[in-house]
C-alpha cells in the first residue's frame, strides 16, 4: 500500500493486515513484538479514530489526509483525538509497509542518487537518520521525507504527529515509541534502529520518491 492509498482511506477505518507473516522480520523484530505492535497498539488507534468519528457524520467522508492536514479547521473537541489516533493509523500503516526481509537491501534508482546528492553517501544518511531516531526524546518518529523539488531531509515528529503533508512526502519512517521495540530490546533503542536499517523495503521507498518527484512536475 502506498502513502497515497493510506491517506485516501475514509471512515470506517479498518485494521490492515501486515504485508508479511509475523515471523518474517526475525531476527531484527520478533513475532511477539509484531503481534503486540500490530494487533494491540495499531488496532487501538484504528478503533479510537472510528469511535471519535462515529459521532461526527460531517467528518466521515474526509480522507485521512484531509483530517490530518487541516486539523485546525476541525471541531475543537476532536482536534487532539484525531491528531493522536489518525496519526497513529497513518504512521503505523506506513511503518509496517516500509519493511521486509531478507536483510541487506540497498537504495536504488533516483532515490539512491538523491541520498548521495543530499547527504553525501548512504553511510552519511544512515548516521544522520540513526541520530535522529536515537536522540528523539520520549515517544515519536524519525522520517526521511522529500520536498516537492525532490530534495531529501530528515525530520523528527513527536508522539503520533505526522510530517507536514502539505510540505513533505514521507519516504521512510522509523518508530521509536518503546512499544515498537521494548519487548525485544528493552532500553537498547540504538540496537533496534541499527537493525531497522536492514529491514528497509528500498524498492517501495524508491517508488514513493519517484512518485513524489513525478507529481511535482
Amino acid at each position: 500500500m502506498t502513502a497515497e492509498n493510506i491517506l485516501a482511506e475514509t471512515y470506517p477505518f479498518v485494521v490492515r493486515p501486515l504485508p508479511y507473516e509475523y515471523d518474517a522480520l526475525v531476527p531484527v523484530l520478533d513475532e511477539e513484538t509484531l503481534h503486540f505492535h500490530h494487533d494491540k497498539h495499531y488496532k487501538t488507534y484504528v478503533d479510537n479514530l472510528n469511535n471519535v468519528l462515529s459521532e461526527y457524520p460531517e467528518l466521515q467522508n474526509m480522507s485521512l489526509k484531509e483530517l490530518l492536514s487541516d486539523i485546525e479547521v476541525l471541531p475543537a473537541q476532536v482536534q487532539t483525538p484525531i491528531r493522536n489516533n489518525g496519526g497513529g493509523v497513518f504512521n503505523h500503516e506506513f511503518y509496517f509497509e516500509s519493511m521486509k526481509n531478507p536483510v541487506g537491501q540497498i537504495p536504488e534508482g533516483a532515490l539512491a542518487e538523491a541520498i548521495e546528492k543530499d547527504f553525501g553517501s548512504y553511510e552519511k544518511w544512515k548516521e544522520q537518520m540513526k541520530q535522529a531516531a536515537v536522540s528523539k526524546f520520549g515517544s515519536g518518529w524519525a522520517w526521511l521525507v522529500s520536498d516537492p523539488q525532490g530534495e531529501l531531509s530528515i525530520i523528527q515528529t513527536a508522539n503520533q504527529d505526522v510530517p507536514d503533508l502539505n510540505e513533505f512526502t514521507p519516504i521512510l519512517p522509523v518508530d521509536v515509541w518503546e512499544h515498537a521495540y521494548y519487548l525485544q530490546y528493552q532500553n537498547r533503542r540504538a540496537e533496534y534502529v541499527e537493525g531497522w536499517f536492514d529491514l528497509i523495503n528500498w524498492k517501495k521507498a524508491a517508488g514513493r520518491y519517484e512518485s513524489a518527484v513525478g507529481n511535482s512536475k
